[in-house]
């Protein structure tokens, strides 16, 4: 059962929030059949919610040199690192939808380093982990090495970015004590 939004930082009534986020609300409730509770929480400071999902937007939808299933994998090996529940259960859910895979949130949830992934995926993911953890020691032979698995300067921009973005919201949800919707659970776990 998913726990009530924490009353430290209460969501607006939905009547009561600026149109532009009641709309997306609305939008992606009725893709998904629920609102994810990231949109709840984070609508208690609707300029900051305006300001994160542009960024998140930016970052996840685009084409680039990493696939849509690719940065679900970054957010679901660092977020796990980071102790996040939320997202690990929500990207991992996108992650297998996207991945077309039911078991690769797990494994990379609980270890990357033993997925069923490609050597270059495991590179991408041994960066985004360093940029997580420790970005602070990230070298040159860092960069060498990753760009020897075909990265290019924009793709590891990228991997750096989604890292660190994905950090920000791992804080947030853990001091906000968000937790995943039911509904993520099975997400992609069963053919359709």
């Amino acid at each position: 059962m998913t726990q009530p939004v924490p009353k430290r930082f209460p969501t607006p009534s939905l009547d009561k929030l600026p149109e532009d986020i009641r709309t997306r609300m609305l939008a992606v409730q009725e893709k998904s059949g629920f609102v994810p509770n990231v949109f709840l929480t984070l609508a208690y400071r609707p300029d900051e919610f305006r300001a994160f999902f542009a960024y998140h937007d930016a970052l996840m939808e685009k084409d680039s040199g990493l696939s849509k299933a690719e940065r679900e994998m970054i957010v679901v090996a660092t977020s796990s690192a980071n102790q996040c529940h939320y997202c690990v259960i929500a990207h991992g859910a996108i992650l297998r939808i996207r991945a077309k895979n039911p078991v690769i949130a797990d494994q990379i949830a609980v270890n990357y380093r033993k997925a069923d992934i490609t050597p270059r995926q495991r590179a991408m993911l041994d960066f985004a982990m360093k940029v997580s953890q420790e970005a602070n020691t990230v070298s040159e032979q860092d960069f060498t090495e990753i760009a020897g698995h075909g990265f290019s300067d924009d793709d590891i921009w990228d991997i750096t970015a989604i890292s660190a973005f994905f950090a920000l919201s791992n804080r947030l949800a853990n001091v906000t004590a968000m937790r995943p919707n039911d509904e993520f659970y099975m997400m992609g776990r069963l053919p359709k």
